[in-house]
């Protein structure tokens, strides 16, 4: 199942651009799910700092 997705802005540094584009290139997997990717680790590692979530 596909979830939706919104669209946003981020501003990046033109090095993490030139390397994103270039692993895309190598990859073919778009930019923005190394982006995606990334937001997944962040919110991972930070997971205790968000409020309303429950472990079990």
């Amino acid at each position: 199942m596909t979830r939706k997705k919104i669209s946003t802005t981020v501003y990046i540094t033109e090095e993490q651009n030139e390397k994103l584009k270039q692993l895309n290139k190598r990859t073919k997997v778009p930019v923005a799910e190394y982006i995606r990717q990334g937001i997944d680790l962040v919110l991972d590692k930070y997971k205790d700092e968000i409020p309303g979530q429950m472990t079990f």
